[in-house]
């Protein structure tokens, strides 16, 4: 792909932490330390909307698989869900006890994925906001969190130097990945 001029997108009031596209290239998402995030058309670089309602930086955003809605995760220790098209609320997850530092939605959209400072990651309904399990076993801060292209396996990456996986269903632990110096 050539570039023929790039565009800036601007409007944030403070350090932009994370962007995404959504999956039909149509949307970007940014997420920053002014507590909002952002949606922008990636075609016109036209503001689309602004999300609001952290009560503290926000660290990371996702869209779903099918782009209905996006996830974002803040140093408020919550998880919000947005409707990508009206930029209207649809739930706040509760119950990390830190900062949350990573999002990720399932393959199929059902299940997101929050990762913690409080050495946890939470699994979410999609739909309801329902708690769904906590996967603990961590010895540090969780930073990152992604499915498996099938959707049965998460992976957690820690400043503890380890990646855990974990059964998406049940939330058994499949195994520790360890060799990071």
């Amino acid at each position: 792909m050539y570039w023929k001029k790039a565009k800036t997108l601007e409007g944030h009031g403070g350090s932009v932490n994370s962007v995404a596209f959504s999956p039909d290239g149509k949307l970007v998402a940014s997420a920053s330390d002014d507590k909002t995030v952002r949606l922008w058309d990636s075609a016109s670089g036209a503001a689309r909307g602004t999300l609001e309602g952290h009560d503290d930086a926000v660290c990371s955003v996702a869209f779903s698989p099918d782009g209905k809605l996006v996830a974002s995760v803040s140093c408020d220790e919550t998880v919000r869900l947005w409707d990508s098209a009206s930029g209207a609320a649809r739930g706040t997850l509760e119950g990390h006890g830190d900062v949350v530092c990573n999002v990720a939605f399932s393959p199929d959209g059902k299940l997101v994925a929050s990762a913690s400072h409080d050495k946890t990651v939470r699994l979410w309904d999609s739909a309801s906001g329902a708690a769904r399990g906590t996967l603990e076993g961590h010895g540090d801060s969780v930073y990152s969190v992604a499915f498996s292209p099938d959707g049965k396996l998460v992976a957690s990456a820690s400043y503890d130097k380890t990646v855990r996986l974990w059964d998406s269903a049940s939330g058994a632990a499949r195994g520790t990945l360890e060799g990071h110096g």
